[in-house]
């Protein structure tokens, strides 16, 4: 039976519930999804089957697509992990495994680094942590070819496009099934929207903040993700186990679905002791009173102490609209985390706003990576990072790291790249935007 979920937001969530395991799995499907549509066909059914021998299964239709509400944009990656924790609430369940094909893959990555605690382990297929090429990712098309192939892709949608996902399922029944998935899925326009998104995603500098019991399997021969990229997330997981499977589908239910299921089984069996850990992956915000000496001089020490407790509570203030968590005053700014980036930037940009009605500017640097957890402070290289990142800024400016400006894709946030900058104490050199919306 389908239910819905409501996400914090009102977005409603279609999801269903089905077997009888000791463990509770979120399947996250991709941009094919329907939890009704599914069933309908043998291949993907006998997968749902399977997993629900030996597991709870927990599967979904992300915002924007199946049955689940379609708002006027598709989902952020933040948006997305509120979906999945919303289900999860709904369904009554503290703790999962995240499975997740293709690219689901960069959602459960992200989740899984940001929300260990509710992460009991993380199982990809056919995944990869960005889709063009790169500097330093060689395993994805040049971006023009990506975008002949989608535009490609989106002029044949709603007519099966098997023989580009799924070679060994290029029959008329199953090619028909595909057609029909893709049409209650999204329209052309939506799933190209989509595409645009996935492409300007990179969760490359989140993978090795994932320090959850991990399972990458790849095809031998997917067609549509290089199994090399599949190895490269498997090596920058710390731990991760990888499987390359025989086959020629992209998609886990394909070809090998049975191979692909043993494994999954095998790899749950006995993975779930206590994986907890006081390092975790957190977007920091940091925020600095402008010429905060001068100020203190020019208005005396009274009013500057009013001024520093009006600074703290417009930040708390604009911290608990934002879900942010306090971590600290820094005497004339503040340390805070958030789950998600975007959330980030909108609180750094409110109190920014606050703060200039004050004629107290401030600037605020924003950067997403793992951080160690230090009794009720926090420590780690992503602390540093944001600190000097803000240091970077004028009055009223928010500055983000190239990994905020990767995570946030389909936000609406606009970005200024101020280019390449040393960082004090940190390795190498970092890319630094100012966020311009």
């Amino acid at each position: 039976m389908t239910r819905y979920a409501r996400a914090a937001d009102g977005v409603h969530i279609a999801y269903q519930v089905f077997g009888a395991g000791t463990v509770d799995l979120v399947f996250v499907w991709g941009v094919f999804s329907h939890v009704e549509l599914v069933w309908e066909h043998e291949a993907p059914a006998h997968y749902l089957r399977r997993l629900a021998s030996f597991s709870r299964v927990i599967h979904f239709d992300k915002r924007g697509t199946g049955l689940s509400d379609r708002p006027d944009r598709l989902p952020t990656l933040e948006e997305q992990m509120d979906d999945v924790i919303a289900v999860m609430d709904a369904v009554g369940t503290e703790r999962v495994v995240m499975l997740a094909g293709g690219d689901s893959g960069l959602l459960a990555i992200l989740f899984a680094a940001a929300h260990p605690e509710r992460t009991a382990a993380l199982v990809l297929s056919g995944s990869r942590p960005r889709i063009t090429s790169a500097p330093g990712f060689a395993w994805g098309p040049p971006p023009e070819e990506w975008h002949d192939l989608m535009a490609s892709l989106a002029e044949e949608w709603g007519t099966g496009i098997t023989q580009v996902v799924a070679p060994s399922q290029d029959d008329p029944v199953s090619q028909a099934w595909w057609a029909r998935l893709e049409r209650y899925s999204l329209s052309p326009g939506a799933v190209a929207q989509l595409w645009e998104v996935i492409e300007q995603t990179d969760v490359r500098p989140v993978l090795s903040s994932v320090h959850v019991p991990t399972l990458v399997m790849h095809r031998s021969h997917d067609p549509f993700a290089d199994v090399a990229a599949g190895r490269y997330v498997a090596e920058h997981i710390p731990g991760a186990r990888f499987v390359e499977i025989t086959g020629t589908d992209h998609p886990g239910w394909g070809s090998g679905a049975d191979t692909e299921l043993d494994e999954i089984e095998d790899f749950l069996t006995g993975t779930h002791g206590d994986t907890h850990s006081d390092r975790v992956l957190a977007t920091v915000l940091f925020t600095d009173i402008v010429d905060s000496t001068q100020h203190a001089i020019a208005i005396g020490d009274r009013r500057w102490r009013q001024l520093l407790a009006d600074h703290e509570a417009i930040s708390r203030s604009e911290l608990g609209r934002h879900r942010g968590q306090w971590v600290k005053s820094t005497g004339d700014g503040i340390l805070a985390t958030f789950d998600g980036p975007a959330r980030a930037i909108r609180c750094a940009q409110a109190i920014a706003a606050r703060m200039h009605q004050l004629g107290l500017p401030i600037r605020a640097g924003i950067h997403t990576g793992e951080c160690e957890r230090m009794g009720e402070d926090l420590g780690g290289v992503a602390v540093h990072t944001a600190a000097r990142v803000a240091a970077l800024g004028k009055a009223d400016q928010v500055l983000v790291s190239r990994t905020v400006v990767d995570l946030v894709a389909g936000s609406g946030l606009s970005f200024t790249d101020r280019g390449e900058h040393a960082l004090k104490g940190i390795p190498g050199t970092w890319q630094v935007f100012t966020v311009t919306e």
